[in-house]
């Protein structure tokens, strides 16, 4: 037996919870992760979510801003939100499976437009952000516990996450200073990158293609900004991995595709 986890960044659940339903029926998940839900949670589609199968849920939202969920088809149990740089915005909830797993979903900000953290608030956020969830990782869990991290982490790490390396050193998502933080959050419980286990380091893989393209998949201008990782106590477990890329073609689509990976129970 396999079980399906997808990751989303739906961009407002309410007016794509039927592109949700499109997901489900083409990809068949167990656990569906959704980021920037952009509901407070009184008005979180429930009743659709149980109407596609979703039993269980963790949902962990605001009016209008980011916002973090779970729909599941197994128990979620031992459920609980963190929140960082002494904010409250919904960003981070987690989970243990059935079989042991704790499952974190997470949103990282985006960082805005300016890489400096002198001139760009939300840029500084970004950064401590990740570096307090490294830290957390690195003084909480220990790397052989079993555990999952899903998310849009907003960050492109390779040069092949990217459409021109050149091109987004200075571009926030693909700077330097992210990258290396990045690097650091996911050693500090030595994840493995469950996507690109299955998929090269050299082929170009993007989740993220802006609004702004006229055609997108012409330029194809993209960005991995979404993220799959596990503890190395289930690299063995993984059976498969795959980025949904023709839903950015769907009406009113997001401007994240959905990230599918299968660990063998």
């Amino acid at each position: 037996m396999a079980l399906n986890l997808v990751t989303w960044n739906i961009n407002s659940v309410r007016l794509r919870i039927d592109l949700v339903k499109r997901v489900v029926d083409e990809l068949k998940p167990d656990i569906f992760c959704l980021q920037e839900t952009k509901t407070p949670d009184e008005f979180f589609p429930r009743e659709a979510a149980e109407a596609m199968g979703f039993q269980h849920m963790l949902v962990h939202g605001m009016k209008g801003y980011n916002g973090v969920a779970i729909l599941s088809k197994l128990p979620l149990d031992k459920s609980r939100n963190e929140g960082w740089c002494g904010k409250t915005d919904c960003r981070h909830i987690i989970a243990e499976l059935p079989n042991g797993i704790e499952l974190h979903n997470v949103y990282v900000p985006a960082g805005g437009d300016i890489p400096d953290p002198e001139e760009n608030p939300k840029f500084a956020h970004k950064l401590r952000f990740i570096d307090e969830v490294a830290g957390w990782f690195k003084g909480q869990r220990a790397s052989d516990k079993p555990m999952i991290l899903v998310g849009d982490l907003n960050v492109a790490p390779l040069e092949t996450d990217v459409w021109s390396h050149k091109q987004l050193l200075k571009v926030v998502s693909h700077t330097p200073v992210e990258v290396e933080k990045f690097g650091r959050m996911q050693e500090s419980a030595s994840f493995v990158d469950a996507v690109r286990h299955f998929i090269p380091p050299e082929q170009r893989l993007y989740t993220w293609w802006s609004y702004r393209a006229r055609d997108w998949a012409a330029s194809d201008r993209g960005r991995r900004l979404d993220h799959v990782w596990v503890t190395p106590v289930l690299k063995d477990r993984l059976a498969g991995a795959a980025v949904h890329k023709d839903s950015r073609n769907w009406e009113l689509c997001s401007d994240h595709v959905p990230v599918l990976v299968r660990l063998y129970e």
